[in-house]
């Protein structure tokens, strides 16, 4: 199989012990930043696809990853997150916007 994405940290371990020799690099600062985001948007269509825990989970982990990279504290990002639910709501009222 060909893979050419960011993966956990441990994944190669994982790959050694099941007897298989991951082939893997480490990426610069451009490219992991770029990558994160390819995560995010494959997590988010994983979930998409079959809107398992698991899938929003693994989203979490790239929304942790990409606050540790881009020194983004996560209590301001729940504060922000607060912020705008109380300025602009949130999603629990299901409404639709059907407009154009």
């Amino acid at each position: 199989m060909k893979y050419n994405k960011l993966i956990r940290d441990r994944i190669p371990e994982i790959i050694r012990n099941r007897g298989d020799v991951p082939i893997t690099y480490i990426a610069d600062d451009d490219e992991y930043w770029q990558r994160l985001k390819d995560k995010l948007k494959e997590e988010a269509h994983e979930f998409w696809e079959n809107s398992q825990e698991e899938e929003l989970a693994d989203i979490l982990e790239v929304v942790h990853a990409i606050c540790e990279f881009k020194n983004i504290d996560k209590e301001k990002l729940e504060m922000l997150r607060k912020k705008k639910a109380e300025e602009r709501g949130r999603f629990k009222d299901k409404i639709i916007l059907d407009y154009g």
